[in-house]
This record gives structure tokens, sequence and C-alpha cells, in this order.
């Protein structure tokens, strides 16, 4: 017997779903980039240009902290609550961030635009993992990637011109109609059965977890930024952090369900991707950061064409992750990311080499180049994560990726810009300013060695993908998936050794 093999596109029956979903990380993927180029309007407006950076920082630290909270939440309620309630929140943090009428009040709103964000993209992926076979999930994250793209250079764009007209806070308000839609598709269009089980939520855990990530966070934040490293506020917060911490993991050890559970960090192949994600959100925001401030400080050249040339990163990266799953299903997950963490190493190497020469096109290619090897990595890396576990896992194992990528971005960014400020204490040599080109210098070759670390995460990754146990409550062979051939014939069982590099599953066991 043959069925139709059906599409992944818009027009497919699950289509509306991924345009819900492609709308809903919209809101993510804006966010980032249209803020920016509105900080001279907002602080000219509000006041409090000491403080602006926390517009920013308050957003990544809800969203950071939020993340595994409500990845946990989605594997008990099921993923359309949660998705549903952070589309809420992004709402109502929106439309008091346009209403804002201090620079504290618009920072304390943009904590709750954050709280929403932590449940939106991780729920998102989290979708299309449920939805989508492993032969289709490639595709379909480049659909999300694109969006990054799209956003990318609208976002500044859109920015730039309710700045120049001003009416800062239409930056905000724009994002009340995609909100409503968003949530109206996923209303109407997803569907999803979730079987009534008694939980018992982790609320100790949670609120340990939340509170020292939020102050370990700040320290990295803040540090060498607000004081000094070796500052008694500094060593507080950070010592603080730490301790809270370390109460969590006792609690998690007992907690008959834990908000982020121990076997997250203790398979290899979880903890692996996990360190594979940090290491993207390190090199994803140094150079979102940097390479801005690298070409208008050496080159002169206007926001928006420095704007644009960190774009080309994320033209790259859905260009490659749209086509990485017939990388993995042919070659397997590790060997993917392990060609992509090397083309990224050269990307981020040309950066760090030609960083004396400044030029717009080189940069641009350059990151380019990054975005297309980072595309490669994070894509098998997550799909490979997802496959090894059960429907009521996959919630806790995406959002621990994506926070493992947030924690990357955060740690990152301060880490660069203590290597970056260490240098800008010089003066300025003639036209061009030396101490930028030295700083910039310093932060791309810290890039590169960060992605060539990677290569060494990526290379402890597991060859093969197993379920740690199934159903049955036993263990369970490696994972074999259903793979759709292209001619619409019936899904067969591949050969595991064609997929990721397995033998055949004695169990039976497959997504």
């Amino acid at each position: 017997m043959t069925i139709k093999v059906e599409g992944v596109g818009f027009r497919s029956k699950r289509g509306p779903v991924l345009i819900a979903l492609m709308l809903s990380t919209s809101l993510v993927a804006i966010d980032a980039t249209i803020v920016a180029t509105a900080v001279p309007s907002i602080v000219s407006d509000l006041g409090g240009f000491s403080s602006f950076p926390w517009i920013f920082s308050a957003y990544l630290l809800a969203q950071a902290v939020s993340v595994p909270v409500y990845a946990k939440l989605s594997d008990i309620a099921g993923r359309k609550p949660i998705i549903l309630t952070g589309i809420s929140l992004f709402l109502l943090g929106s439309i008091l961030c346009g209403l804002a009428w201090s620079m504290p009040a618009l920072i304390i709103f943009r904590v709750l635009q954050g709280l929403g964000a932590g449940a939106v993209q991780p729920v998102a992926i989290t979708i299309v993992g449920d939805l989508y076979s492993l032969a289709e999930r490639a595709k379909v994250q480049g659909y999300l990637a694109s969006v990054w793209a799209v956003s990318s250079v609208v976002g500044p764009v859109l920015g730039g011109v309710f700045s120049s007209i001003g009416i800062w806070r239409g930056i905000f308000l724009v994002n009340i109609p995609l909100c409503i839609l968003a949530g109206w598709m996923l209303l109407r269009n997803f569907h999803e059965s979730v079987e009534p089980v008694k939980h018992r939520v982790d609320y100790l855990g949670a609120a340990l977890l939340t509170s020292a990530l939020s102050l370990l966070i700040l320290g990295a934040l803040e540090g060498d930024q607000a004081w000094a490293w070796n500052s008694p506020i500094s060593i507080g917060v950070l010592g603080s952090g730490a301790v809270l911490l370390a109460a969590f993991l006792l609690v998690e050890r007992r907690a008959a369900e834990p908000v982020l559970p121990p076997w997250v960090v203790s398979r290899r192949l979880l903890a692996t991707t996990a360190l594979i994600s940090f290491g993207v959100g390190a090199i994803l925001l140094g150079l979102t950061a940097y390479v801005p401030t690298f070409l208008e400080g050496t080159l002169s050249v206007s926001p928006v064409v420095a704007g644009l040339s960190v774009a080309a990163l994320t033209i790259g990266w859905p260009v490659s992750a749209s086509q990485s799953g017939r990388l993995y299903l042919r070659i397997g997950f590790r060997a993917t990311a392990l060609i992509g963490i090397s083309v990224t190493v050269i990307g981020t190497g040309a950066l760090a080499i030609t960083a004396y020469t400044p030029n717009v096109v080189m940069v641009a290619s350059s990151c380019f180049v990054i975005g297309l090897g980072l595309g490669l990595v994070s894509t098998p890396a997550l799909a490979a994560a997802q496959s090894s576990v059960e429907w009521n896992e996959r919630g806790v194992v995406t959002g621990a990726n994506l926070f493992a990528r947030s924690i990357g971005s955060a740690l990152g960014v301060a880490v660069f810009g203590a290597i970056a400020n260490a240098i800008y204490a010089g003066e300025p040599n003639g036209g061009m300013s030396l101490p930028v080109v030295e700083a910039s210098s310093a932060v791309f070759l810290a890039l590169a060695i960060t992605a060539a670390l990677s290569i060494v995460t990526v290379m402890a990754m597991p060859s093969t993908v197993h379920r740690p146990s199934s159903p049955r409550g036993k263990k369970s062979g490696p994972l074999l998936e259903k793979v759709p051939t292209s001619d619409g014939r019936e899904p067969s069982r591949r050969d595991p050794t064609r997929v990721c590099g397995d033998l055949q599953n004695p169990d039976g066991d497959h997504h």
C-alpha cells in the first residue's frame, strides 16, 4: 500500500501552524534588532542615559531564566497553553513599553516582554519537533531561521523610521497586530491532545533556578561595567548566585518532577549539544554586538550599512539550516555539525585576520560564511537532542538547549566586553581609532578561539542517537525515524546507518 506524503510548505495541512510559529518567532526576532536603533530617541525622551543598557539586559535576563521553567511546563500542560501565555505576556509587555513614562518603567516592562519571549521561542521549536519528522525538521527550521534573516533587515529599518519621525513608541506597538494574529492562528489551527495526568510542579526548584541565574547573569552583564569585577558587590552577587545554584542542584536530586532534571546534563548527547549551543550563542551575540562598532569606528559607515553587514550572518544561517537535513540524513548529526563548525572557524578566522585592514565587503562576506557554518551546527545538534527523547521530555530538552544558547550569549558578551574595555583605554591615532581596531581584533580572535574549542565539543558528540528507555520500561536500541521517500511512497524504516550511523533498533521503537 502507498500513502501520500504530506508536504512541509505553507499549503500543506500543517501550513497554518507553521505560519503561526513563524509569526510567533518574528516577535522575538524583530525585537532583537528593532530596539537598538531607537535608543537615542528613547534616551532623549525619557532620560536616564546611564540606565539604557538595562533596556537590553533586563529583557535578556528575564528571557534566559524563564526558558527552563516554560520548557518543563510545556511537557506537563502541553505546548499550546504555554506558547499562548508567552504571546499574551509579550503583548502586554509591548503595550506597556509603548506607554512607558520613565526609563525605570520601561526597564520593568521590558522584563515582562522577556518573560513572554522565554516561552515563545523554545515552545515554538518544540512544536516543530512534535509535528515534523526528522527528515522534515531541518527544512522547517530553515523556515524559522528565515524569519531571523528578514527581521535582521526589517528590524533596524523600522526602528530607524520610527525614530526619525519621532515616535519611538511605535517599535513596541508594532508587536500588537503580530501578537494578535499569531495567537489567533494558533488557537484556530494548532490542536493537541494531552493525557490528563496529575503532576507535582517543582515550584521550589523553579524559584531557586530563576534567582540563581538572575544573579549570575546580572554579575556577568554588569561586571566591569556598573562595578569592578573584584568589588564587594560583584563578589556578593556572583557568590550568592553560586550558593543558590548549588541549593538548586540539591533540590533537583530529590524533586519528584524537577524543572531541570539531572539527566539533561548526565546524558552525553544532551550535554554535548547544550555545550555546542552555548558556543553558538557566544559567537552569535559577539558578532552582533561588535561588528557594527568595528565598522562605524574604523570606516565611519552609517549604522544602516553596519547593520546590514551583520545581517549577512542571519542570511547565511537559514540557507544552510534548510539544507542541513540532506546532510545529516546521509552522513549523520555529528559529521554535519563538524562541517559546520569548521566553516565557522574559517569565517571567524578571516574576520580576525583582516581586522587591521577593515573592509565592509570582507566583513559582510565573513559574517555570511559564519552564518552558513552556524546553520550547519545548530540545526543537527538540536535535531539530535530532540530525536533522542520522547514527547514528554522534548520540551525540557529543547528548553535546555536554548537556555544554554542564552547563557552563552550573556557570558560571551561579558567576556568579550572585558577584553574590549581593557583595550579601549588607549587614545585614537590619526584618522582611524586604533583602540577600536585593536579591541575588535581581540574580540574577533576570541570568537575564532571559541569556534575552535567548539570543535572539541562536536567531536565529543556520540556517533549514534539512543533513547535511554522505551515505553515498555526496558532499554531501547538506537533511534530509528520514519523517513519519507521523495516520490511519495510509504515511509520506510531505513537502515539508520544512512540516517545517523546507528544499527537497526531491536525493539522496533521509532518516532
